[in-house]
C-alpha cells in the first residue's frame, strides 16, 4: 500500500490533480524520523495495526521465507536458499539502480568463497521476480529533440523497500542515520507510492536516463499520453539539482512537438511543506501525496 492509502499521509496533494498551471500547499505530518519508521514498516495491509517491532520481525521472517521456501514453490525448482539470501542482500545493497547480472554476480559470494556466476544470478533473479519480490522500473522511451541517446537498462526495486531493510538487518535508527542509504531507499518508497497512486488512472511509471548523464527518477505516464516528471530528493538541500535536471528534461531533451508539455514537473522529498517553485515545479512532501 501507499502511505496514502494507509493513512500515513495526508493525501492532500492529488498526483493525478498536479498541473504547471496550478501551485500546491500542505504540510506534512511525518517528520524525518517518521518517514525512516514507514519505511523499515513496509507497507503490507495485514501489519497497519502491528507495531514497528511487530512488524520488523514480520519482514524479516518473509524474507526467509522467500529464500527457504516460497521460490521454491513457486517455481519448482530447489534453488540455493544460502545464495537466494546474498542476491537478495545484493539488491537491497543496490536498490534504486541500475545494476548488471555482473555486478551482482561480485556481490554474492558462496560458503566457499567463490563469487557467483552471472548466469546463476539471472536464474535466481527471475525466480525472485517469479514471487513479485524483484520488481524493476523500466525506462522511459519517449522521443527526444537532441542528438542525446536513451539508455534502456530497468531500475532495480523490490516489492516494498521494507524488504531491503529486512534483509540488510537495517532498523528505524540506523536507517535515519545513514543518508546516503536512506535516500535509495526513500527514492524506492516513492516509486512504490507513484506506481498505486497512478495505477487509479491506469498510469505507468518509468525512468529516465541519456547518455549524457541526465537522470529523472519517475515518469508518469497515461494511457492519454499525459506526463509528467519526479526527482526525489531526501532533503531539502538537494532541490535545486532537482529543479535543474526537471527543466533540462523538459526544455533541452523531450521533444514536445512530439511527445506535448509536461502536465507536472515535481520534487518529492520527506521534508515538512508542500510548495511551488517561481518555476512551477512542485514541491511536494511524500507524506501529504495521495491519488
Amino acid at each position: 500500500m501507499s502511505l496514502s492509502e494507509s493513512g500515513a499521509s495526508s493525501g492532500e496533494v492529488s498526483l493525478s490533480g498536479l498541473s504547471m498551471e496550478s501551485t500546491v500547499g500542505g504540510k506534512s505530518p511525518l517528520a524525518y524520523a517518521d518517514m525512516a519508521e514507514q519505511a523499515v514498516r513496509g507497507g503490507w495491509p495485514a501489519l497497519l495495526s502491528a507495531s514497528t517491532r511487530q512488524a520488523t520481525i514480520f519482514n524479516r521472517s518473509y524474507c526467509d521465507d522467500l529464500c527457504d521456501t516460497e521460490v521454491r514453490e513457486a517455481t519448482g525448482v530447489r534453488h540455493d536458499a544460502y545464495r537466494l539470501r546474498r542476491l537478495l542482500e545484493a539488491v537491497a545493497r543496490s536498490l534504486s539502480g541500475e545494476v548488471t547480472l555482473k555486478s551482482l554476480a561480485q556481490d554474492i559470494v558462496g560458503v566457499s568463497g567463490e563469487h557467483a556466476d552471472p548466469k546463476t544470478v539471472a536464474t535466481y533473479l527471475d525466480a525472485l521476480r517469479r514471487v513479485f519480490a524483484v520488481e524493476d522500473l523500466p525506462a522511459w522511451s519517449v522521443a527526444l529533440r537532441s542528438r542525446s541517446r536513451l539508455r534502456s537498462s530497468p531500475k532495480m526495486h523490490l516489492a516494498d523497500p521494507a524488504l531491503a531493510c529486512a534483509a540488510l538487518g537495517v532498523g528505524t535508527d540506523r536507517l535515519a542515520h545513514d543518508p546516503q542509504y536512506f535516500g535509495q531507499v526513500f527514492e524506492s518508497m516513492v516509486i512504490r507510492d507513484l506506481r498505486v497512486l497512478a495505477s487509479a488512472e491506469y498510469g505507468r511509471v518509468y525512468h529516465y536516463r541519456d547518455n549524457t548523464g541526465l537522470e529523472v527518477d519517475a515518469i508518469v505516464e497515461y494511457p492519454d499520453g499525459k506526463w509528467g516528471a519526479v526527482e526525489v530528493k531526501l532533503g531539502s538541500s538537494r532541490i535545486p539539482d532537482a529543479e535543474r535536471s526537471l527543466l533540462t528534461l523538459r526544455d533541452q531533451r523531450v521533444d514536445l512537438d512530439r511527445v506535448g508539455a509536461p502536465a507536472f514537473l515535481a520534487v518529492v522529498t520527506a521534508t515538512e511543506y508542500a510548495y511551488t517553485l517561481p518555476s512551477g515545479i512542485d514541491v511536494i512532501p511524500l507524506g501529504v501525496l495521495g491519488a
